[in-house]
């Protein structure tokens, strides 16, 4: 996103932010053209003790606007949006929503081509089969296997297989345990067909996010013109 707005980056970890004013201190050395970024803001705020509260973040992200102007964009990355206080994740504070699924086998090739530069392996059916047994991974966990192992595509597939046999056999052990629980089998078994499955394929959304930023950028740019104009006559 950063690269594809010609915008700087600035990372904030709020687990080094001594307090709710030292946040927003942080936020006014941001300059115009900037991406702000906090990784997993649902983990930080489930913890029982914090340095920055709840209502500071919110003062943060509603600073953005009243204090800093256009030109930056935030971005939050969480576990899981369920467990977020909704008055963070409302219109207005997050304004687009974009879920990143588990890796299916479609998106495992797609990366395997942008990293790897390959369209097609002998390994590719091992790969496709393990994945047709419920097996996943993130899509950041194969992209950095892939980029660990760049020089070499065929150690990165054999990397990359037996990442998904340690995740389905992590996941064989957690259905054994619920089968003791009283579970059915096929309710568990019939799980695995669906796990990573859910969820919207996110480029739509990323597509609608640089639309409407374009959107903004062109207003922007009118207005500013628009003021030439008058100040010239």
């Amino acid at each position: 996103m950063a690269k594809f707005l010609s915008y700087d980056i600035y990372e904030i970890n709020l687990h080094k932010v001594a307090n709710d004013s030292d946040l927003k201190y942080v936020l006014l050395q941001t300059t115009n053209k900037s991406l702000i970024v906090i990784e997993d803001l649902d983990r930080y705020l489930g913890e029982k003790s914090t340095a920055v509260s709840s209502s500071g973040i919110l003062n943060f992200m509603d600073g953005i606007f009243s204090c800093c102007g256009e030109e930056r964009v935030m971005v939050f990355t969480m576990n899981s949006k369920e467990s977020a206080d909704p008055n963070i994740l409302r219109p207005g504070r997050i304004d687009v929503h974009i879920n990143f699924p588990l890796c299916d086998f479609t998106a495992f090739k797609s990366l395997a081509n942008s990293h790897l530069g390959l369209k097609d392996h002998k390994l590719f059916p091992q790969v496709e089969e393990i994945f047709q047994t419920g097996a996943s991974l993130s899509q950041a966990e194969i992209c950095e296997i892939m980029i660990s192992n760049r020089g070499s595509p065929s150690r990165a597939l054999k990397t990359v297989i037996t990442a998904l046999q340690s995740d389905m056999a992590g996941r064989v052990r957690m259905r054994m345990k619920e089968f003791g629980s009283g579970r059915g089998v096929e309710e568990s078994m019939g799980e695995f067909g669906r796990e990573g499955q859910n969820g919207i394929h996110p480029i739509k959304e990323i597509k609608n996010l640089y639309g409407l930023l374009r959107a903004r950028s062109s207003r922007k740019a009118s207005m500013d013109k628009l003021d030439v104009d008058v100040h010239e006559g």
